[in-house]
């Protein structure tokens, strides 16, 4: 059973040495028969095949399946010439009944019904399969880029899964190698049809020559020994070939079919009845001109018979599918039937970690059909935050909403609305290059993501706006704009353990040690969460996962402090920080008063799992009116102010002002890389 199972698991390997193994090999006569009518049994199911897939990709053998099918017949071929020379003409009983029922007594009439069907198959089906094969290989590479842009668009919209996503892109690499492989193995097929030409006319000549030299009889008896020969032997090669050419061409030219042919042909063919009333209808005149009538009267009647039926059956259609939509129906009475299952109580617990809704007039922005690129600009926004701060954000998702305005759209968070904004679409939202200089007419506005004094003006004003100075910001680009700063904000919640799996598993890739030996050993999945979360809210970049796990593995045995681990994972990325605040290698800052930082580094409480800040409201009070002062001084300087501390206050400082100036930088002095000019703006004092 064992050498069973192991010569099925190699049958094609067995069947291409037998293969070659018939281009030496002389076959009895018994077993060509054989041979043959495996081959035509083979191409016959290779053609049935074709007509009930219902996508190439479920055929994706078939180029394979041509060079294996041609090989096959070229080597029957030699098999039979070799037995038509050297027996007299006779190369089985399968040669033999071909020829006869061909022929039937005239050479003339073989040979030439012979050719038909060659050239048939070569100038007709062969050349038409090739070039619709070599077509289809041009546009479906052209697509690709297109196609796959499709499959992230429905990704980060969640119509689709991630799983799904892949299966699509490896659909369209398979796709495009399929047709690549068809455009090259159509020309075996050519080169069959070219190759079975020759061998016949080597049958018929050699044949001939030999039949004189071993003196079998007189010159017709030789022709008509040979050339039934000839002719059985082409058309055992042919008729195959025929099969093997039908069902190339099947299979290039259904790309656009959903089901398999059989059903096409129903629903598509059958779907006009009006058009077989008309050829019904037209048919009988030809009688008029000479036709037979009894034979146009059928078809003629056959016709109009079918448009009556099917014009019948379309009409009692409708009915049906209302009988189906009112039995549809009836299996869910109320409902309150349907949540009796407790698994569709389940359903209703998922929350979208990022959702848009739309009023129905910002619908055309979303909606690709009518030529929206919003789903486009989304992809490429997180293509970009993925390259800037390190991770991969979530889709997002798009629901339209009745529950607001018609020019609203409103972003949520984990199933929570955090922004919302207002859009008009046929306008541009046009930012004032001064307030002074804002003298164009439009609908004052503010701008959702910065909060800046805008107007929306219209197309006819788009000219003059540009000329002033004017910004001119399109709709799709407002709301791209306001939804890239809310994923910035909110980032470090859109960050959970499943995320952090994964970008664990893509740095093992590169460097595995360091993964297997950080976590879990030193830190687990939880704990490394909470560092990069901390990092994400401080908007530093969390990309270089490798030195974050090494500072993590290094420092974490010793330490648990979460916000302490964090500060030295800082200080390790201060090439990144600097990067990310520097300006030309130059850093604005504002500094702390070693007064300030003595006073908070005393009123810091340390406990067994952390520390935390007790500071009395007067001095919470001084420090908080002493920063803003200063940030008020340089923000006409500085967009984004960045305040720079010791390395020990840092971390207390920032959540002491976090609550009053969310948007401020503080950095510590180890976070800066050597090479950073630092200039000193102001003084936090009390």
């Amino acid at each position: 059973m064992k050498i069973i199972s192991k010569l099925l698991n190699n049958v094609v390997a067995v069947f291409m040495i037998l293969i070659v193994f018939l281009f030496i090999v002389p076959l009895p006569t018994v077993v060509l028969d054989f041979m043959f009518i495996m081959q035509l049994a083979l191409s016959l199911v290779i053609l049935l095949m074709t007509m009930y897939i219902k996508q190439v990709l479920e055929f994706s053998v078939f180029p394979t399946l041509l060079l294996v099918t041609t090989l096959l017949r070229l080597s029957l071929n030699i098999s039979s010439t070799r037995s038509i020379l050297t027996n007299g003409g006779y190369a089985g009983e399968v040669v033999k009944t071909f020829g006869q029922f061909v022929i039937r007594g005239d050479v003339v009439v073989g040979l030439v019904i012979f050719l038909i069907i060659v050239l048939v198959q070569f100038l007709v089906i062969t050349k038409g399969s090739e070039r619709v094969a070599e077509v289809s290989a041009r546009f479906t590479l052209d697509a690709m880029p297109g196609k796959q842009m499709a499959i992230d668009a429905d990704l980060s919209s969640g119509l689709i899964d991630e799983a799904t996503a892949r299966k699509r892109r490896s659909d369209i690499q398979r796709e495009a190698s399929f047709y690549g492989a068809m455009d090259g193995a159509s020309k075996f097929v050519k080169g069959d049809s070219i190759m079975s030409i020759i061998v016949t006319f080597i049958n018929l000549i050699g044949g001939i020559i030999v039949g004189f030299i071993g003196g079998q009889g007189s010159f017709g008896d030789i022709i008509q020994t040979y050339s039934v020969a000839t002719v059985g032997d082409g058309l055992m090669s042919q008729v195959p070939a025929l099969l093997i050419s039908v069902s190339t061409g099947m299979l290039v030219t259904r790309s656009a079919s959903e089901n398999n042919l059989n059903d096409d042909m129903s629903t598509q063919f059958l779907s006009q009845p009006r058009v077989m009333l008309i050829a019904g209808i037209a048919l009988p005149f030809l009688i008029l001109i000479g036709f037979p009538p009894i034979q146009v009267v059928i078809i003629a009647g056959f016709l109009i018979l079918m448009s009556f039926l099917l014009t019948r059956s379309g009409r009692k259609a409708p009915v049906m599918e209302e009988a189906e939509e009112a039995a549809q129906t009836e299996q869910i009475t109320s409902e309150a039937e349907y949540y009796r299952n407790v698994d569709n109580l389940y359903e209703l617990l998922n929350v979208e970690q990022i959702k848009i809704e739309f009023g129905y007039s910002l619908i055309p922005l979303v909606d690709e059909g009518s030529g929206g690129n919003f789903l486009d600009r989304v992809v490429m926004f997180r293509k970009q935050y993925a390259m800037e701060m390190g991770i991969v954000i979530p889709p997002v998702q798009l629901k339209d909403s009745g529950q607001i305005t018609p020019n609203q759209y409103s972003i949520c968070i984990k199933g929570e609305e955090v922004a919302r904004g207002d859009i008009l679409v046929d306008h541009y939202l046009a930012l004032a290059p001064s307030e002074e200089e804002d003298t164009i007419e439009g609908i004052d506005t503010v701008e959702p993501a910065f909060g800046i004094q805008a107007k929306w003006i219209s197309e006819d004003k788009k000219v003059k706006a540009e000329l002033l100075g004017y910004t001119l910001i399109d709709p799709v680009s407002v709301i791209i704009t306001h939804l890239s700063e809310v994923i910035k904000a909110h980032a470090y919640e859109l960050l959970n353990r499943a995320e952090i799996n994964n970008m664990l598993e893509n740095l093992k890739k590169n460097n595995e040690a360091i993964v297997n030996d950080t976590v879990p050993a030193v830190i687990s999945v939880g704990e490394l969460q909470k560092v990069l979360c901390r990092l994400l809210q401080e908007q530093i970049p969390v990309r270089d996962l490798e030195t974050i796990l090494e500072t993590l593995g290094d420092y974490g045995v010793k330490i648990k402090d979460t916000d302490m681990l964090t500060e030295y994972v800082r200080q390790s990325l201060k090439r990144t920080i600097s990067h990310k605040f520097a300006e030309a290698d130059q850093l604005k800052v504002i500094s702390l008063d070693p007064n300030v930082e003595n006073l908070i580094m005393g009123a810091v409480k340390k406990l067994d799992n952390g520390s935390y800040l007790a500071l009395d409201q007067d001095s919470i009070q001084k420090i908080i009116v002493s920063t803003t002062t200063q940030i008020d001084k340089i923000k006409d300087l500085v967009p984004s102010p960045v305040i720079l501390t010791s390395p020990i206050v840092r971390v207390y400082y920032k959540k002491l002002i976090d609550q009053f100036c969310p948007n401020v930088n503080v950095l510590s002095f180890n976070e800066i890389d050597a090479h950073v000019q630092i200039q000193a703006l102001g003084t936090i004092e009390i």
